[in-house]
Formats: structure tokens, C-alpha cells, sequence
């Protein structure tokens, strides 16, 4: 069964780091797309960044270009997001997304802030 636990969440300031983390277990994470989308209060989730299965190719939102950086540890089967230069309109929940042959599955989800 295909399970996703995010941590590493919280309040932030302007301009600092955080760095989330995705525990997947059921699966193992080199076999699927493990994507972070995130969803902010009254809008669409949306998809952040993207990691390839084998290759590692990466995708990211031409908003957190530069700034985010998706990765993964094969050994503790965990993927992360480094966020870096944080801004007032990285506030959202980010959730954790497992794909593979059309199916997904998603994390509960933690909450960033950033405020000052």
C-alpha cells in the first residue's frame, strides 16, 4: 500500500529556507514520479516541482526556478524540497504526490508560512 508522510513545515520569514520531506513507503521511489504540488487559500493546487524515476530528470514552476530543489534519498526512500529565498506567496500546503501508470497517490499534506 502506497504510503506518503510529509514533514519539516512551518513559519518561516521572508527570505528564509525550508526544507520539506516526503517518507514514502509501499513503494519504492525510483519507480514513480514523485512530484510537490502545493495549494494556497482559495486557489488550484498546483504542481511545484517534478522528480523523473531512474534518470532523476527535474521539472519545476517557473515560479520557484532557482529558488526550490527537488530531491531524493533512495537509501531512507524519502524525497525533499529544499526552499530557499522564501516569499509571502510560497504560504500554502504542500503535498506530496506518488504517480505510476496513471494512478496517484498524495500525502496529508504540511503547512508552509511565510510572514514577517
Amino acid at each position: 500500500q502506497v504510503q506518503l508522510v510529509e514533514s519539516g513545515g512551518g513559519l518561516v520569514q521572508p527570505g528564509g529556507s525550508l526544507r520539506l520531506s516526503c517518507a514514502a513507503s509501499g513503494f519504492t521511489i525510483t519507480t514513480y514520479y514523485m512530484s510537490w504540488y502545493r495549494q494556497a487559500p482559495g486557489k488550484e493546487r498546483e504542481l511545484v516541482a517534478r522528480l523523473g524515476t531512474t534518470g532523476g530528470s527535474t521539472n519545476y514552476a517557473d515560479s520557484v526556478k532557482g529558488r526550490f530543489t527537488i530531491s531524493r534519498d533512495n537509501r531512507k526512500n524519502t524525497i525533499y524540497l529544499q526552499m530557499n529565498s522564501l516569499k509571502l506567496e510560497d504560504t500554502a500546503v504542500y503535498y506530496c504526490q506518488a504517480v505510476r501508470f496513471g494512478a496517484s497517490s498524495w500525502g496529508q499534506g504540511t503547512q508552509v508560512t511565510v510572514s514577517s
